[in-house]
């Protein structure tokens, strides 16, 4: 099997450690993929600990055929329980040294209306977006990156026009975009970046987590976006890889909208738009293991 088919050179990362929080699918995976053929060391966080474990071993046998001899480890841990985020950037920092990178990537959610979200649900939902990536990045800071610096990823939404149907996760991502602007004001002086990523539809793995009819409803959106299709799971890697890189050494509290353009107008109005053709279309997707295609299409 071909490796991870990067833009970026294949060393950039040598000898970092990067926590990635939801590492064991999406977004998580494919940057986790992506950095660990760049040359970094990844911890893994997520709740599914088969998930996790499939990640590494898919990242161990790449590097058997690609040659790297980078490490990758994995923890299972809720991220909005501080007690246990605390403990955890603390074994992490004793076992592995010093935090070079932190992809704020765990999240979650569920279709519904506000009128028919519950407070225990709304409350879920903003501690699963925001809160935990809050402990996170709060514990990684105090624990590594205020003494050596240091560059975070938080990954939030396209909440720009709202998001109906998904009122609790615009309400949470857009408080992680204005956190990220926060700490990156009062963190820049300890040479830490702090910026946010937000991806539009993408074409992933983690759609399957949603209720069929729901499921279908995102994938058609891509109709909607000026680009006039979803995006891949390596676009998105390839804008938190940029992040976390030297060539952003002067970029901080900034949100990177990666979404065909989809923040100008709203992929949730059903205007139609003219058709378009396609096979003219650019499109990247340098994860090997990816399955956009399938997911597309349908299939997956």
């Amino acid at each position: 099997m071909v490796g991870y088919q990067s833009i970026f050179r294949p060393s950039l990362f040598n000898g970092q450690q990067i926590i990635i929080t939801g590492g064991g699918s999406g977004i998580g995976r494919c940057t986790a993929h992506e950095l660990a053929s760049l040359g970094a060391n990844l911890i893994l966080i997520g709740r599914n600990e088969d998930k996790l474990k499939q990640v590494t071993e898919e990242i161990k046998a790449d590097n058997q055929n690609t040659g790297q001899n980078n490490e990758v480890h994995w923890y299972s841990a809720d991220i909005r329980d501080e007690e246990r985020v605390c403990e955890l950037i603390t074994d992490i920092v004793k076992n592995h040294g010093r935090i070079h990178g932190l992809v704020n990537n765990a999240g979650g959610q569920y279709p519904t209306l506000l009128e028919n979200t519950s407070k225990n649900g709304f409350r879920a939902v903003v501690e699963n977006n925001l809160t935990g990536g809050f402990l996170f990045a709060r514990e990684t800071f105090k624990q590594s990156m205020k003494a050596h610096g240091g560059a975070i990823v938080n990954i939030t939404a396209d909440c720009t026009n709202g998001i109906p149907g998904l009122g609790h996760t615009g309400a949470a991502r857009a408080g992680m975009e204005n956190l990220t602007k926060t700490a990156a004001w009062e963190w820049g002086r300890y040479g830490v970046r702090v910026n946010a990523l937000a991806p539009g539809i993408v074409a992933s793995s983690g759609l399957s987590s949603y209720p069929q009819e729901f499921h279908q409803r995102i994938l058609s959106m891509g109709e909607y976006v000026p680009l006039h299709r979803l995006c891949t799971e390596a676009e998105v890697s390839a804008g938190i890889v940029f992040l976390l890189s030297p060539g952003a050494a002067y970029i901080n509290g900034t949100t990177l909208h990666i979404d065909g353009g989809g923040q100008f107008g709203s992929s949730h109005m059903y205007l139609p738009l003219p058709e378009t053709d396609l096979d003219h279309a650019e499109i990247f997707d340098g994860f090997h293991r990816s399955n956009f295609d399938g997911i597309v299409n349908g299939e997956a």
